[in-house]
């Protein structure tokens, strides 16, 4: 059982930038896809973000094309997500997610960390 804790989130204003955190338990952390999803209020979860096992292949969702990084660190069993220029709409509970195969779909990941709120004031 693999468990994941975000941490980073926070209020901000439009236009800064936000570095979100997860710390995995698994100690072959090197073996899991992470990805990142988000829920906005009375919206689908929605994929944000996703990196293969050793950070040589990243997969991005249009929305945060160009604004968002995601990046990994096998030592220290965690995957982290920089977010720039962030929108009103960027709002959201951001969520951590792995599985031991690529995806971008919320079925393809098993595991499931708690979330952490994200805040955008205009």
């Amino acid at each position: 059982q693999v468990q994941l804790v975000e941490s980073g989130g926070g209020l901000v204003q439009a236009g800064a930038s936000l570095r979100l955190s997860c710390a995995a338990s698994e100690g072959i952390f090197s073996r899991f896809v992470m990805g990142w999803f988000r829920q906005a209020p009375g919206k689908e979860r929605e994929f944000v973000a996703a990196i293969t096992w050793t950070g040589a292949r990243t997969y991005y969702a249009d929305s945060v094309k160009g604004r968002g990084t995601i990046s990994r660190d096998n030592a220290k069993n965690t995957v982290y997500l920089q977010m720039n220029s962030l929108k009103v709409e960027d709002t959201a509970v951001y969520y951590c997610a792995a599985d031991r195969f690529p995806g971008t779909t919320q079925g393809e990941f098993h595991y499931w960390g708690q979330g952490t709120q994200v805040t955008v004031s205009s």
